[in-house]
């Protein structure tokens, strides 16, 4: 997305990385902290900003949908998901959030999440990443039915 966005420009402040778009009024933040904790450096900066939630996307893994499979939801709870668990916690679960497959592991789910992609893998990766972010930048022109549309038709893999 920042390099759609034309972001380079990025700094660590309240737990994540930032790239602040001041023309567009868009924040992109990748936290730093372990997963586990990454709702704390959402609401730290959803509050600098004074963005209500129905204006967060959040977008993340998940090993519950096969992998390059891309899902999106105008809101709903974690699904087990760590960070989204973290997020809900600190802030609510009334925000948009797309959702990236990596498909579930047949050993140990914390070796397949910190393990490279397959080759297999690494070549369907940019057309699972532009989808996702091209389904980013129709919820920020267009709003989430139309990037719902869009997102939850795709066929990437």
């Amino acid at each position: 997305m920042a390099r759609r966005l034309n972001l380079e420009s990025w700094k660590t402040k309240d737990g994540a990385r930032q790239a602040y778009d001041a023309k567009r009024k868009i924040v992109l933040a990748k936290p730093q902290t372990y997963m586990n904790n990454s709702g704390v450096p959402l609401r730290l900066i959803a509050s600098w900003y004074r963005t209500p939630p129905e204006a967060l996307l959040v977008v993340y893994d998940d090993m519950d949908l096969p992998f390059g499979t891309i899902r999106m939801r105008p809101f709903g709870g974690h699904g087990g998901h760590n960070g989204m668990r973290s997020i809900i916690a600190t802030m609510t679960d009334q925000f948009p959030r797309i959702r990236v497959g990596l498909g579930r592991p047949q050993f140990e789910s914390i070796d397949h999440v910190l393990s490279p992609f397959t080759a297999e893998e690494r070549a369907k990766l940019p057309d699972i990443l532009d989808a996702a972010a091209h389904g980013v930048q129709l919820w920020l022109d267009e709003g989430i039915e139309p990037a719902m549309q869009f997102v939850n038709n795709l066929n990437v893999t």
